[in-house]
């Protein structure tokens, strides 16, 4: 009875193991900045191979929102995120024999982490998606570059595959990491070749990280936020507050303009590219539905700002002004408790930084018959 009890524990010991091994997959972020979706491409590829043998998972996400049909719902990373993951393989375009200009403000973001040896030992790759081709393999060194003061192990490509690519094509092939020559004609890109490339990239890279996970001390980094307050992107996060795709203009003027520290915005009501609650209050829409209006209009100028501030929040330094207009009757006078919604939302965001002067009033009509129209005034680094 005694043996049998030893082997059933025993029995359960190896059990257990197993379930922990299983659950303990690599966790390997495929960080990617894509302008037509060549990038993306590639990186699916990678990410095939990076789960090829179930032992690691992979994560796409972009460095900034993109207004690609393909590319809008790719969930955006955060510089805080990175130290979460055992692997980083990094995509971007290559612009004039560097890489992307969102990359290089994504990776400048990266201060703290650095400071901090957030990034030390873990294992980093790089693939791009190059145009004629000229110049990649300058872009893809200042990515390495960039990565090796992160102190991150850069796993190269090596000749990787070359044998079994189609040769009468040209190919974005290189040693230090896998690319796509996107603008050649009448040619698929990126092209089989340049998929089976990726693949093995991920696949070997994959093979690399689940080999080097735990070597490293992944530190948790401290939120920095910034000299003004807490870290606004984190704040978003936590409360989950998703900003919209930025609004186009409806006439020949701009999102918003910044005259030397300041930013200006104006936005209405515009949700899933309709007016939210058209109608003036008391008459065609509510109280409530006004202020739901209100809140919406608040957040397009909170994504207009921060395509102002280069996906950064934490360059806000003060919420100056909102002036709030609403769609109402002659005789209607309940306008601050209508602009609460707007100011309430800014105060949730920034804290002290969102306290601001107001201003609300009535008008006659709004454009697109819009209940609510908003102008903000903020200060930025």
């Amino acid at each position: 009875m005694k043996k049998l009890t030893i082997f059933y524990a025993g029995l359960l010991l190896i059990l257990s193991v197993s379930t922990m091994s299983a659950q303990q997959k690599t966790k390997i972020l495929i960080l990617i900045h894509s302008d037509e979706g060549g990038t993306y491409e590639m990186a699916k590829e990678l990410a095939k191979g990076i789960e090829k043998n179930d032992a690691a998972t992979a994560v796409i996400k972009m460095v900034q929102e993109s207004n690609n049909a393909t590319l809008k719902n790719i969930p955006i990373a955060s510089t805080s995120e990175l130290t979460d993951y055992d692997g980083i393989a990094f995509g971007s375009p290559v612009y004039f024999g560097n890489i992307s200009t969102s990359m290089s403000e994504f990776i400048s973001k990266t201060v703290t982490i650095w400071s901090q040896h957030g990034l030390e030992g873990m294992p980093a790759t790089v693939f791009m998606s190059s145009g004629s081709g000229a110049g990649r393999e300058l872009a893809i060194q200042s990515f390495w570059n960039m990565l090796a003061v992160h102190g991150m192990v850069l796993v190269s490509n090596g000749i990787r595959g070359y044998e079994n690519i189609d040769h009468t094509v040209p190919q974005g092939n290189t040693v230090l990491g896998t690319t796509s020559l996107a603008s050649l004609k009448n040619v698929e890109r990126p092209t089989k070749s340049e998929r089976y490339l990726a693949e093995l990239q991920g696949e070997n890279f994959a093979r690399i990280a689940t080999a080097l996970r735990g070597t490293f001390q992944k530190n948790k980094v401290k939120a920095a936020g910034n000299k003004y307050g807490a870290d606004i992107n984190k704040v978003l996060e936590k409360k989950n507050i998703k900003l919209p795709e930025v609004p186009k203009p409806a006439g020949n003027y701009q999102p918003f303009v910044r005259s030397g520290n300041l930013v200006f915005i104006n936005q209405y009501a515009l949700k899933d590219g309709k007016i939210q609650n058209p109608g003036k209050v008391g008459k065609d829409v509510t109280e409530e539905q006004v202020k739901e209006a209100a809140k919406t209009t608040m957040l397009n100028i909170l994504s207009v700002l921060n395509q102002a501030v280069g996906g950064d929040m934490n360059k806000v330094k003060q919420c100056v002004q909102l002036t709030g207009i609403f769609n109402t009757t002659a005789d209607y006078s309940n306008h601050a408790a209508l602009m609460n919604a707007a100011s309430d939302l800014v105060g949730e965001i920034f804290g002290d930084k969102g306290k601001h002067a107001r201003a609300t009033f009535g008008a006659s009509s709004i454009p697109g018959n819009s209940s609510v129209e908003i102008q903000a005034i903020f200060e930025i680094e």
